[in-house]
């Protein structure tokens, strides 16, 4: 009785070591404030976010740092074009969604469902593509 007691706690034991985590699945905190018109999507890299007008579809890359040199702390154009009118524009209307690639987000018209692949990173390589046009 012992022997068989001693056995399922080792297998319990290894199974529980031997699973596999989803750690390395990004998970966007989905908190909405519906007063105000920008969000801060956070990405893999600590030092990086996006700052996303919920509004219209525009995005800035935003990078801080504990280093005292200010060029280490910026924020730069991701998408300045407005993906819809003036008058459609709405708060909370886009959201951002983060998939398993470190650079590359979906964003999301949350009105008429239209989606853009997001690809933030140095400056050649951020660009804005439809994927539903």
């Amino acid at each position: 009785m012992k022997r068989l007691i001693f056995s399922i706690i080792i297998c319990l034991v290894s199974i529980t070591t031997f699973a596999q985590s989803s750690s390395d699945v990004h998970i966007q905190n989905s908190y909405t404030d519906s007063g105000g018109a920008y969000r801060l999507f956070s990405t893999l890299n600590m030092d990086t976010f996006i700052k996303l007008n919920t509004r219209n579809g525009q995005m800035w890359q935003v990078q801080w740092s504990l280093d005292i040199d200010p060029k280490y702390r910026y924020e730069d154009t991701l998408w300045i074009i407005p993906l819809v009118n003036k008058n459609e524009e709405k708060d909370g209307r886009f959201f951002l969604y983060p998939t398993k690639n470190i650079h590359i987000f979906i964003l999301l018209d949350q009105i008429n469902g239209r989606e853009w692949q997001v690809q933030w990173g140095k400056g050649g390589d951020r660009w804005v593509m439809p994927i539903n046009f």
